[in-house]
């Protein structure tokens, strides 16, 4: 059901957004089996490609990312999505709530901390977590939009030439909360510079970046250990010298 509503939210966003557009496939059906053991999704076939105009896929996510919400939730200005889903093989929950700082320290990094129960992941976290305000200025008006929420190299491709994007982790969220897995992404100049186009750069989207980036790296951690533990103490201790 999450990918599913997650393609479907992309699909319509991008239909909604104007050219360039992402193609996102076509949700036909999507439903458990009958004993319990797993489910099913049946979507429109798309010939997938590599390769494609990296400042078209730019100008194409950010008008993924300014199309209004069609969840009425989401339009009303609350961050989340309907259902619960996963990021990778971690529940990732996504409950409704208008308060961006709440929901980004509940239910995305304390989620992970938690689900890490390391000591020293925990102390930088309870470290971080009274400073979250800081990284938000005052009159900054973060408005929820639909994101992939797991965009990196594997799950971006092309489509009869367009720019597609596949296998997400949606949910309503802040613009740059996206970037969080840029550090495997491959996103250039040109991306960069086509996306720019439409979103121009924050004052503080910098200083958010590790902070985006967190949640991810306390995922891969979470999911494969590893090195994963330092790259995400690092990202935290990065915030914290803020």
């Amino acid at each position: 059901a999450g990918e599913a509503a997650g393609l479907t939210a992309m699909r319509l966003a991008s239909e909604s957004g104007g050219e360039p557009a992402l193609r996102i496939p076509e949700v036909f059906h999507a439903a458990d089996f009958d004993d319990g053991k797993g489910s099913f999704i049946v979507m429109e076939f798309l010939t997938m490609g590599r390769g494609g105009d990296a400042e078209t896929f730019g100008r194409a996510m950010a008008r993924m990312h300014l199309a209004t919400p069609d969840d009425p939730e989401a339009a009303s200005g609350k961050f989340g999505f309907p259902v619960d889903n996963t990021i990778g093989a971690t529940p990732q929950p996504n409950g409704w709530d208008d308060d961006w700082i709440k929901f980004w320290s509940e239910q995305r990094m304390g989620h992970q901390v938690n689900l890490a129960g390391d000591a020293s992941i925990d102390r930088l976290w309870q470290q971080l977590k009274p400073r979250m305000h800081e990284f938000f200025d005052e009159d900054e008006d973060i408005q929820p939009c639909i994101l992939h929420g797991d965009l990196w190299s594997g799950n971006i491709g092309t489509a009869a030439g367009a720019p597609s994007v596949f296998d997400p982790a949606c949910y309503y969220g802040h613009h740059e909360a996206e970037w969080g897995m840029s550090w495997c992404a491959s996103l250039g100049s040109g991306f960069w510079a086509g996306y720019r186009e439409l979103i121009p750069e924050a004052a503080k989207f910098r200083m958010r970046r590790p902070l985006y980036e967190a949640y991810h790296q306390l995922n891969h951690y979470n999911l494969f250990g590893g090195g994963y533990r330092n790259a995400a103490c690092g990202c935290l201790e990065q915030c914290l010298g803020s």
